[in-house]
């Protein structure tokens, strides 16, 4: 009996995975080795001899650009550039509001001054410019004449409303998308509060619910971007897996794994399965990454005996080292992706002898 590395779950000995997120149980070790923090693990080793065989000393053209921006929350990964999030949930669907806002029963004396005054402060906090409509209100209030204040309370309660509507439909959109991904129970009761205060013209209690929506769905959204990182960090690596020839399957059942319990709203312990499986994939990739790294070498090698200027790509492989020390394995597949770029850019013309190989992705032989 042992304990899978990526969620905890303890597996018969007899068995080939996880039973719970299916990762394989030849990967285990590995996956407990990365996540341990070993001081110098084999591939720290390797790349640093690569470098070594690359004259390195002369400063490349310009400095890299940050290859990842820091990502609060997902240690050692930063932000990527991500595709469009698949629906993993069907979402109960809320009410849109079924009819114009309608101004509450009319009040007198001090109640309707203060009307006045709320519906101008929403109309400042909405970036409304209603300042004729606040010097009628000024003027009124001035000479005592209730008759033009309420004139001038209607239509000030028309241009709010109208404010607070477009902000209820904006944020049952942004609900919507949400809601594919991840459970909004609290949004949800919040955005049907909005629509039954708007539909009583109670504009700032519509309002006050409006605050609480945006800052639960902001909420939301920051819990599955860290997901939404791993998960397409993971895709990156099975890419580059498959590109390489390899086969990811072994490490594939916890991405899924991942997108469930995301799904569920259990990101915790989806960030947690995703982190893991992210080492899963490395320790598939890293032989087949290496040799077709040194493969990249030995290229930039000749050309580099034909006088063809490097500058760029000795900065992609120092790139290269930089994010395999951080343990960014992400980063460290972009910059080799940009390696294999200038590499597949130059062969066709500048190869030192014969034709070179014909443009199109650079991948390699399964290593032996």
């Amino acid at each position: 009996m042992g304990t899978c590395p990526a969620c905890g779950t303890e597996v018969p000995s007899d068995r080939p995975d996880c039973p719970s997120c299916h990762l394989a149980t030849g990967l285990f070790q590995a996956v407990v080795e990365a996540a341990g923090g070993a001081a110098d693990p084999a591939y720290l080793r390797t790349i640093a001899e690569l470098l070594g065989s690359v004259d390195l000393n002369a400063p490349p053209e310009s400095a890299p650009p940050p290859l990842l921006r820091p990502s609060a929350g997902v240690h050692g990964l930063g932000t990527l550039e991500l595709p469009k999030a698949e629906p993993a949930r069907q979402p109960e669907p809320l009410l849109r509001l079924a009819e114009v806002p309608v101004l509450p029963p009319a009040v007198r004396g001090e109640a309707l001054r203060r009307r006045a005054d709320d519906y101008l402060r929403l109309a400042r906090r909405l970036g409304l410019d209603l300042t004729d409509l606040a010097a009628r209100v000024g003027s009124a209030k001035l000479t005592d004449d209730e008759r033009s204040l309420e004139a001038a309370v209607r239509e000030t309660f028309v241009h709010v409303a109208s404010a607070l509507t477009v902000e209820f439909e904006a944020e049952l959109a942004r609900r919507n998308e949400i809601a594919q991904l991840i459970p909004t129970p609290s949004a949800d009761v919040e955005l049907n509060g909005v629509r039954l205060a708007l539909a009583a013209g109670d504009l700032p209690g519509a309002d006050r619910r409006l605050s609480h929506v945006r800052d639960e769905l902001g909420r939301l959204e920051d819990i599955w971007a860290t997901g939404r990182i791993l998960t397409a960090s993971c895709e990156l690596l099975v890419e580059t897996i498959s590109e390489l020839g390899g086969d990811a399957a072994p490490a594939l059942g916890p991405i899924q794994e991942g997108r469930r319990l995301l799904a569920e709203g259990r990101s915790d312990a989806a960030e947690r399965v995703l982190a893991r499986s992210t080492l899963a994939l490395w320790a598939i990739l890293e032989p087949r990454f290496f040799e077709e790294l040194k493969r990249l070498r030995d290229r930039l090698l000749e050309l580099r005996g034909s006088g063809t200027e490097l500058g760029s790509a000795l900065a992609d492989l120092r790139a290269v080292s930089t994010e395999l020390r951080r343990r960014n394995f992400v980063g460290t597949i972009v910059a080799y992706r940009g390696l294999r770029t200038f590499v597949g850019r130059v062969e066709p013309s500048d190869a030192v002898s014969g034709a070179g190989p014909e443009p199109g992705p650079v991948r390699s032989s399964p290593p032996t």
